[in-house]
């Protein structure tokens, strides 16, 4: 399945995508879940402090990861928000990661992380093929309802 750049998924789904950043960095500094695929097939999850960038979507990954090695070997991933401490709000995306080698690109990205960014870490790009918000009706209540907005690529 093809996937874009964040911008690209800003373009076509300005809503999705604003509610995406303010959930990501809702606490100032990027932060969510990163899934990846283990080499047996199953999943990984940690968490993570993506970064958004000239249009792109980033995300620096220790170089002994496993999840490192999972994104070389698959590229797969789903990105989640944390949780809200006011509400339920979700953003949630999905695609290919791609290893990012441009070291100037890196030194740009490195430099306006808001956390310590060490020389071992890898730099990805994190690629969207389909992205969900959810917000709630009656939130917190007995009879509370999801409210979804979807968004993906057409294959």
């Amino acid at each position: 399945m093809k996937s874009v750049s964040w911008s690209n998924f800003e373009a076509q789904a300005p809503e999705i995508s604003r509610q995406g950043d303010a959930l990501i960095h809702q606490y100032g500094i990027g932060l969510g879940f990163i899934g990846t695929v283990r080499k047996d097939g199953g999943p990984r999850l940690h968490p993570c402090c993506p970064i958004l960038h000239n249009g792109g979507l980033y995300v620096f990954i220790l170089g002994r990861s496993p999840k490192r090695y999972d994104l070389d070997r698959d590229g797969r991933y789903a990105l989640h928000s944390n949780p809200c401490a006011d509400n339920d709000d979700e953003f949630y995306c999905s695609g290919t990661a791609f290893r990012i080698e441009d070291h100037v690109l890196r030194l740009a990205i490195a430099g306006i992380a808001k956390h310590a960014v060490g020389d071992e870490e890898v730099l990805y790009e994190l690629k969207i093929d389909r992205a969900l918000h959810t917000t709630w009706k009656n939130p917190r209540q007995p009879d509370t309802e999801p409210i979804y907005s979807r968004w993906f690529i057409d294959a």
